[in-house]
């Protein structure tokens, strides 16, 4: 249930959770994961599968995350769908208590997970009613407070959502990536096997980690690259001394604006090698910004597994998995730029290829952790440009 800024106190004593929004917005429900209070960007994801790569994915850094589908946690968890070691979202939101793991693959109850990740989230709200909320009003700043006393202070909690500076202008790519290079060869998940292991390299790529997942790496390996990844703040000097016969650039959290203080002149540098690059998410963003283009932050962003996106390549219609905040703005596309993928929820750019350069990035996920995998296809034509270009 959701009030305003007058009711103070909950609605009766089971109440061990709060979601408070900047305007004073009162959501009340019962706590799950770590007992804490939390503070982020309020989101909402559409996925109905894939909750345990969502919250381990590093993009959601400063973000809480409000799931539309409202059976969250009954599959459990396992340590093979963690896109990262450690969680970075700030909170998750669910509308049904979470119940006990019925999957085959199931290893620990989400709940015992969340305490393991430093996890906060609520349980027991309208989600249908805070996601429309976030349509109409943008993603507000929002905090989660679990006190199984079910004693809130909701003005200090409302303050403490404006005081928090929000995402725009935040660098987080820096927090998430790793401090050291490297190298990666497993292999893509498959059903009684796990995760295979490369054997023979085709190609060499360097991966520039603004907050990589690990199926993106994964996916790397399925198609022969042998990986080396290196930090966010990584030098052209320092990508560049190990002879890549590809660069990647990868998803990550924040603004792209911000990161790109420290990437854009990297990039650029990049560029001038001919070497084929590939970018995703804020790889994507990072491209667009050291070419010319800018970025501007969206009104609630994309978020979910089933978002059609139009390759102008093939002229074919994929369903892709999207997570971002910020867009490129394809009014802003250079000359030598030109728009490949098209949402066709709303027109905005996904996809942009350098014109006579081995260069092409995408702000879709197309390694699919959660997802459909129409998008596949992109990390096997980043290797045929590879190999085309040796």
């Amino acid at each position: 249930m959701t009030e305003k800024h007058n009711d103070l106190k909950p609605p009766h004593d089971k109440i061990t959770a709060v979601l408070v929004l900047e305007d004073g917005s009162v959501f009340w429900g019962y706590g799950l994961g770590k007992v804490s209070t939390t503070v982020g960007e309020v989101c909402f994801n559409t996925s109905m599968t894939g909750y345990q790569e969502i919250l381990t994915d590093p993009s959601y850094a400063g973000q809480i995350i409000n799931f539309t589908f409202p059976h969250i946690g009954n599959v459990g968890t396992n340590d093979e769908d963690q896109e990262t070691e450690m969680s970075a979202v700030r909170g998750l939101i669910v509308r049904q208590d979470i119940t006990d793991p019925s999957n085959f693959r199931s290893t620990e109850h989400l709940n015992d997970w969340c305490i393991k990740q430093n996890l906060t989230g609520i349980s027991g709200i309208d989600t249908r009613k805070l996601t429309r909320y976030i349509r109409a009003n943008g993603a507000p700043n929002g905090v989660i407070c679990f006190n199984p006393e079910g004693d809130f202070d909701i003005p200090a909690l409302t303050a403490q959502a404006n005081e928090w500076p929000g995402l725009e202008g935040m660098d987080l790519a820096i927090e998430v990536s790793c401090k050291e290079n490297y190298t990666w060869n497993a292999t893509r998940w498959s059903l009684g096997e796990g995760y295979g292991e490369l054997d023979k390299p085709k190609a060499h790529v360097v991966a520039v980690d603004y907050g990589i997942k690990r199926n993106i790496l994964r996916c790397l390996s399925t198609t022969g690259a042998k990986v080396t990844v290196v930090p966010a703040d990584a030098s052209a000097e320092e990508i560049l001394s190990h002879n890549p016969d590809g660069i990647f650039l990868s998803n990550g959290p924040g603004d792209p604006a911000a990161t790109g203080k420290y990437a854009i002149p990297v990039i650029q540098e990049l560029l001038k090698t001919n070497i084929p690059l590939f970018g995703i998410c804020l790889g994507h963003q990072m491209l667009a910004l050291a070419v010319g283009a800018k970025t501007l932050k969206m009104h609630q962003g994309h978020r979910g597994a089933n978002h059609p996106v139009m390759d102008y390549n093939t002229n074919k219609v994929e369903i892709t998995s999207m997570n971002h905040g910020f867009m490129v703005d394809k009014e802003t596309l250079p000359e030598d730029v030109r728009l490949s993928h098209i949402s066709l929820f709303d027109q905005t750019c996904c996809g942009i290829e350098i014109k006579n350069k081995p260069v092409f990035s995408v702000q879709h996920h197309p390694e699919a952790s959660p997802g459909p995998q129409d998008s596949h296809y992109l990390f096997d034509r980043f290797m045929e440009m590879i190999l085309n270009h040796a």
